[in-house]
């Protein structure tokens, strides 16, 4: 039943039946861990990769020998960087050894490499003053990939893959005529039987020995054409390099090179991982028929004798007893099973290894010669640690080529599996730190090559390695990553929701990722394997559907970047669900049969009923009690935080869920915020993990608290930690931070409590809208399409009105002709203009400005135009003029206003860091309180969006039989055909909650059911139905039915009309066609596209149309004279022939078509080309807000080539008799040219 729970500071109602068995984890562990994993040891391997550099005589060897962050020496803080437009950083110092090997000398130095960008504590990068978030990328594992094609007659064709971390791939293929062939690097294929033979089986017997008599293996041979080992290897060196004399020296060291040399081929760990576990020869042979006796060869023990089925346990011993070759039945056939000789190092070595920490497989040949060779326990210990390289290679060897053979080959006697690529088991994370690493170790190999060519050129006894080292490439690379990448991304950071989603984001997209244009259908599927790892809801609608996902709640990343799910392990032999919790890959998971986390069960942990639903793979069955493997441990485990955050998301349609979690992305943080009545109980942790509130770092009591800072008096010395609030800070996204204290002098706070409320959070919880009195309710079509009426009272209150600020910048730079100057001095400007401009010319703080108000006055010097004689005779009698100068001040944009509410300054003399050429650097930042208005887009949490149409006064909103009005009206109609019932039972279950003073948690698949719902009314002394009877505002008259009221948490999208409305009458116009230019970032025009066209045909509107396509378009002159005659206040003369004519004309004849243009007496009409325009024209003055005072002659210049100047055409034109109304296609002819 439904019980209280604290939550932070408030306490909810919960509704959820299961209790919470685990912890979910920090939301941005998966940024903080990766990027924690780098500093501490992917930087490390880097440099090991790369060590030692030598010289091409091997005489000079240089070495990485450690490498410290200077954490001490970091310029700037955080919210510095981000003022000053710097990167948050720091020193990066590296030891490096030199040593000459003729001379023996050594000498050490410690090396800057560059400012390394540092994550902050809420998993973001500044990175020039930005705030960007590095995106985890989803890609296909390193490792090998079995699967099949079927031909023509049914037959099932294998084919593989050996797809390596970086490296030539592998491909096997096998064709109808059961030839296996084999392609290296996407070169032309050969028969496989010439791979083997390079490695070392020459002739066919011993081919046929090793891999055992099998008809397809044959077959190969008899397509094969080579019969020794130099011939095989001569073929697959023309393959390679064709045009290239053959050797066989040659064709080795390029087998060697291409397969067994570390830095040119690496499986990387998770690579290495995934073929121990694809090709080890256990998992093979386990369940199949011994075809000969299996003999342990070093002590003469038989494991399993001719005959026997051969167990897991069996098995398992088989692989770790390094029998690397087994012959099995198989449908009275002898097929010979190779693995790849991998064995678990604890089961061979009979003492205790575990301080080694080695946690892979180990080749076991080389294990084999360690263990001969020496005896004694530490020695062995020595050894192994020295031959770690050989033991776990990195890069292929021969024994996996072989293994991978044996696999193709068993294939066909259904021995192994084939892989499905969507399946998550295959696919891996790479977080932020593997992709700097990857991105690190390009710039160190550029940098391998300078040092190279270095240590060549100079003097080899007076070099040191601060002079061999050019830290450069290092550096670029870096930059280039955190500046460019497509996975180096601005954050979004409307408000705290979209901030934390963002840093949990996965994308499949990017480097050595999936491009959209190629991404099937299956790509983006929702798999069976994504559950409780991504979420199967929360992805954009378009291009990138799928592509883009979101980390499930509980999930996390293993160290081989595999995302695990946690699951309750459930004890077979009492049947009974234990407290043990163990995180699962994909792989893993599918061995086992796991239950719902909302399965009852009863007071000892066992199932209650004697048949269990579970999920097996991809299916849903149901079992004895007894079978269950595993069981969820929580219902929400499966969906993302967003997603978590909708109430009765069980009761919606995915589709509308899935808009439900990308609109709260969306909502814009209010001035007020207030908490959800119906919560699901997620709000909290999501809004603690985003880094928007600041938490206590130790526990103490409160001292101080203003709106500024809070200082708590620290528990354990009694120091005092000071948190510094930010106030009216610019988001990302132009929304509003500002932070409010929720802590008061005397409190005792916690580690980690929230000390004061951030933007769209109330008493620590996420709050992105408002609880809205709201009825289903059509009201004089005013709720048509979705749309929503709402009261005056909304607007009146502020209930929905948030802070918007935004940055203009003025640079004061040098030019050709002098610097240009920031001063208060402007000519041409009425003092009116300059009654907010303090003394330096730049706006006060607290102003209210509205577009083509001066922010910050600036000159720049004019050209000096070549004097006459008598103009040089009175300047020398009468002084200098006025030296000539022109106003390029920045202006409030066309469409903005509000108040001034921070002006920073930045200038060389105070020593700040400004880019090249600019002596001054102003900033201003313009606040705008935007109440709710008409056009502005509101949206549920259930993907019930809508646009207000109407604000009716309070008075004639209908409402409820106590006398309160309704604030908002929704359509009805809007619920049945799009199913998302959720709203309604929010709407049902708020109305309660409101009366009875509760906030509500009911947690998403374990929430309040109807029945609770109806209880909860009847105990407000509602209805159980939860309808009322409403009256009219107007008449006050009842309504004909009942109708369901209630309260329902209603957001505020950053789709806001103030940003989109635009108007313009005259402005810039594009080069080719003279049409106006589109967007209102160009101030552009209204596109009339072609339907339109038609619209206007359709009712036979002549004359509007002619001027729509000729006036209002590209008439040239005819533009300009109708501008003039509006004005001036005359008639409006005839069109002209638009531009578009001309082009349409040019773009004939440049097909050879001879097209000529004739009048009435057949005469050819000439048009004037745009080019000539040496004539003086008359220019279109623009009426653009912010450009008022300036004449056309600067407009040119500031502008460039938008501003083009308007044509005379010539007189000889007969405008009447040119009939424009047969040329009604789409005028934008600039598609075609695009």
């Amino acid at each position: 039943m439904v019980h209280p729970v604290q939550v932070g500071k408030r306490t909810r109602m919960s509704f959820a039946k299961v209790k919470d068995v685990a912890e979910m984890p920090n939301l941005i562990e998966i940024q903080l861990d990766s990027y924690k994993w780098f500093l501490d040891a992917g930087l490390y391997e880097v440099f090991d990769d790369i060590n030692p550099i030598s010289n091409f005589t091997g005489n000079l060897v240089l070495e990485f020998v450690g490498y410290t962050l200077d954490m001490d020496n970091i310029k700037y803080s955080v919210e510095e960087c981000k003022e000053r437009d710097t990167t948050y950083a720091a020193p990066l110092k590296v030891a490096v050894r030199l040593q000459n090997k003729e001379t023996g000398e050594i000498k050490e130095q410690e090396v800057f490499m560059g400012d390394f960008p540092l994550m902050t504590e809420q998993g973001t990068f500044i990175i020039n003053g930005a705030e960007r978030v590095i995106v985890s990328q989803l890609v296909r594992s390193p490792g090998v990939y079995y699967n099949y094609n079927v031909d023509k007659t049914g037959k099932k064709l294998f084919s593989a893959t050996v797809i390596p971390n970086r490296g030539a791939w592998l491909e096997y293929e096998t064709d109808s005529n059961d030839v296996i062939y084999v392609r290296i690097d996407k070169t032309r294929k050969l028969p496989i039987s010439i791979l083997g033979r390079a490695m070392g089986f020459g002739s066919d017997q011993e081919l046929l020995e090793y891999f055992g008599e099998e008809e397809r293996f044959k077959a190969t041979i008899e397509k094969d054409n080579t019969k020794t080992k130099e011939e095989a290897l001569l073929e697959i060196y023309k393959r390679l390099r064709p045009g290239e004399p053959p050797t066989v020296d040659s064709a080795i060291s390029l087998i060697d090179s291409l397969f067994f040399d570390a830095k040119r081929y690496d499986l990387s760990r998770v690579g290495r991982y995934k073929f121990n576990k694809k090709l080890a020869i256990g998992l093979r042979i386990a369940n199949q028929i011994a075809a000969e006796d299996i003999v342990d060869k070093l002590t003469g023990e038989v494991l399993v004798a001719k005959g026997e089925k051969i167990s897991r346990a069996n098995a398992e011993e088989i692989q770790n007893r390094g029998i690397n070759s087994v012959d099995v039945l198989v449908e009275d056939r002898v097929i010979r099973i190779i693995g790849n000789h991998f064995v678990d190092i604890h089961k061979c070595v009979d003492f205790d290894i575990s301080d080694l920490n080695i946690r892979e497989l180990v080749h076991y040949p080389t294990l084999r010669e360690i263990l001969d060779n020496y005896s004694d326990e530490e020695t062995i210990k020595e050894e192994i640690k020295k031959n770690m390289t050989r033991l776990i290679p990195k890069h292929i060897i021969k024994d996996d080529i072989f293994a991978t053979i044996s696999y193709q080959i068993g294939l066909a006697y259904n021995i192994g599996y084939v892989d499905d690529i969507d399946h998550l088991g295959n696919r891996r994370l790479r977080s932020v730190g593997e992709l700097l690493q990857n991105q690190f170790r390009i710039g160190l190999s550029r940098m391998e090559r300078v040092v190279k060519e270095r240590m060549t050129i100079q003097d080899q006894e007076a070099i040191t390695p601060q002079q061999l080292i050019n830290i450069r490439p290092v550096a670029a690379a870096i930059k280039e990553f955190f500046g460019s990448s497509q996975l180096s991304q601005f954050m979004d950071q409307t408000n705290p929701l979209s901030e934390l989603t963002h840093k949990r984001r996965l994308s499949a997209l990017g480097p050595g990722g999936l491009s959209r244009e190629r991404a099937g259908f299956e790509v983006r599927d929702v798999h069976h394997s994504h559950y409780g790892r991504m979420c199967p809801i929360e992805t954009p609608e378009g291009p990138n559907i799928g592509l883009i996902n979101s980390l499930a709640t509980y999930a996390k990343v293993n160290e081989y970047g595999f995302i695990e799910t946690p699951y309750r392990v459930v004890d077979k032999s009492e049947g009974r669900v234990t407290g043990e919790i163990r995180y699962f890959t994909a792989d893993e998971e599918d061995q086992y049969l796991v239950a719902q986390a909302n399965e009852p069960l009863d007071e000892n942990g066992c199932f209650i009923d004697k048949k269990v639903t579970v999920r097996d793979k991809g299916e849903v069955l149901v079992v004895p009690s007894k079978d269950v493997d595993l069981m969820d441990v929580s219902p929400r485990q499966l969906v993302s935080v967003a997603t978590a955050m909708i109430p009765f998301l069980e009761n919606d349609d995915a589709s509308r869920a899935l808009m439900g979690s990308n609109m709260q992305r969306q909502a814009v943080p209010l001035l007020k915020p207030y908490a959800p009545i119906v919560g699901t109980g997620i709000e909290y942790k999501a809004a603690v993990d985003s880094g928007v509130l600041p938490k206590a770092k130790n526990a103490g009591e409160v001292v101080y608290v203003s709106a500024n800072e809070v200082r708590v008096k620290r528990e354990l010395d009694g120091g005092v930690d000071t948190y510094r609030l930010l106030k009216f800070k610019r988001s990302n996204q132009g929304t509003c931070i500002n932070q409010r204290p929720i802590v008061a002098k005397g409190d005792w706070v916690l580690k980690g409590e929230v000390l004061a409320d951030g933007p769209s959070t109330d008493l620590g919880e996420i709050a992105l809208g408002k609880n809205i009195r709201m009825g289903f309710i059509t009201w004089e079509g005013y709720n048509y399409e979705d749309a929503m009426l709402i009261s005056e009272e909304l607007v009146r209150e502020d209930v929905f009105t948030s802070i918007h600020i935004e940055e203009y910048e003025c640079e004061a730079r040098d030019t050709k002709l002098g610097p240009e100057e920031i001063t208060r001095d402007i000519p041409n400007v009425s003092e009116d203009a300059l009654k907010d401009i303090d003394e330096r010319g730049i706006i006060r703080i607290g102003a209210e400005v509205r577009s083509g108000d001066i922010l910050v006055g600036k000159v720049t010097p004019k050209g000096e135009t070549e004097l006459t004689a008598e103009e040089r005779l009175l300047r020398a009698i009468f002084g200098e003029k006025a030296r000539e100068v022109r106003d390029t001040s920045l202006r409030v944009p066309h469409g903005e206003a509000g108040i001034i509410v921070d002006v920073k300054v930045f200038t060389r003399e105070n020593g700040d860091d400004l880019s090249p050429g600019v002596n001054e650097l102003v900033r201003c930042y313009i606040a705008q309180k935007r109440k709710i208005s008409v056009g502005d887009k509101m949206a549920g949490r259930h993907g019930n969006k809508g646009v207000i149409s109407r604000v009716l006064p309070e008075e004639d909103m209908p409402f409820l039989p106590d006398g309160r009005p309704l604030q908002i009206c929704l359509n009805p109609l809007g619920v049945p055909s799009r199913m998302n019932i959720g709203q309604v039972l929010e709407v049902h279950l708020g109305w309660a909650a409101s009366a009875l003073g509760w906030h509500i948690a009911t947690p998403v698949f374990d929430g309040a059911t109807e029945t609770d719902i109806e209880d909860c009314l009847e105990k407000a002394g509602y209805n159980r139905n939860g309808k009322t009877v409403l009256r009219d505002g107007r008449t006050g008259e009842e309504f004909d039915n009942e109708v369901t009221v209630g309260i329902m948490y209603i957001l505020k999208l950053a789709h806001l009309v103030d940003d989109k409305i635009h108007a313009r009458s005259t402005g810039p116009y594009s080069l080719v066609t003279q049409q106006p230019l589109g967007g209102k970032a160009q101030f552009g025009g209204q596109r009339f596209g072609e339907m339109e066209v038609w619209a206007l045909e359709a009712y036979g509107a002549a004359h509007t149309l002619q001027e729509i396509l000729t006036v209002k378009s590209d008439d040239v002159v005819g533009r300009v004279k109708t501008y003039e005659a509006i004005v001036k206040g005359e008639n409006i003369p005839e069109p002209g022939v638009p531009e578009s004519f001309k082009v349409l004309i040019k773009e004939l004849q440049a097909l050879c078509l001879d097209v000529k243009v004739l009048n009435d007496n057949n005469q050819e009409v000439k048009f004037k080309e745009l080019a000539e325009d040496d004539d003086e024209i008359e220019v279109l003055e623009v009426n653009m807000e912010g450009t008022e005072d300036s004449t056309t002659e600067e407009a040119k210049e500031e502008k460039g080539e938008a501003y083009i100047p308007a044509e005379e055409i010539d007189e000889e034109i007969d405008y009447e008799n040119i009939d424009l109304l047969d040329f009604t296609s789409d005028l934008d002819i600039e598609d075609d040219f695009n």
